[in-house]
């Protein structure tokens, strides 16, 4: 057992294994950020989805006006959704394509353009910025993450 141990955190030694951490660090924070985003959106248009959260503008009645939905906090949560749908993934296989041995070059290339269009799509969403912006972003960060995964299964099964 202890055998096993020393070459798990041999992992760190390892330079894609910590870029892939450094990267997935970011954009996982950045997805973090759009909750708190989201709350701060929530609080700002006072447009809430659970009674319990409107208490502090009244009770009662005085209070269902603020359990509504607001465009801009719906915004703030479809990006963050999109984040969920994408940056989960890539999580996932970021760490089955690093384990697979690519180049450090091409791992850093995957890792960083993914990054830039994820933090691109934020911006794009919450700002919001004229398409193609935001599709080209969704579409390049997809686009790597399918990359990885095609390059673990020709790793893997010898494509």
């Amino acid at each position: 057992r202890r055998g096993k141990m020393a070459k798990l955190t041999q992992l760190i030694d390892n330079e894609v294994f910590r870029a892939y951490a450094t990267y997935t660090a970011i954009v996982l924070l950045k997805m973090m950020l759009m909750s708190l985003i989201t709350a701060y959106f929530r609080v700002t248009r006072k447009a809430f989805v659970n009674p319990e959260d409107t208490a502090t503008f009244g009770k009662g009645e005085s209070a269902k006006k603020y359990l509504r939905t607001d465009p801009d906090v719906e915004r703030v949560r479809r990006g963050h959704l999109n984040d969920l749908e994408n940056i989960v993934p890539f999580v996932g296989i970021g760490l089955l394509y690093a384990l697979s041995g690519p180049e450090l070059s091409s791992a850093l290339l995957h890792f960083r353009i993914f990054t830039g269009a994820r933090i691109f799509h934020t911006f794009a969403y919450l700002i919001p910025l004229p398409q193609p912006g935001r599709g080209l972003s969704w579409a390049i960060g997809y686009s790597v993450t399918f990359s990885m995964a095609y390059n673990v299964l020709k790793t893997l099964w010898l494509l």
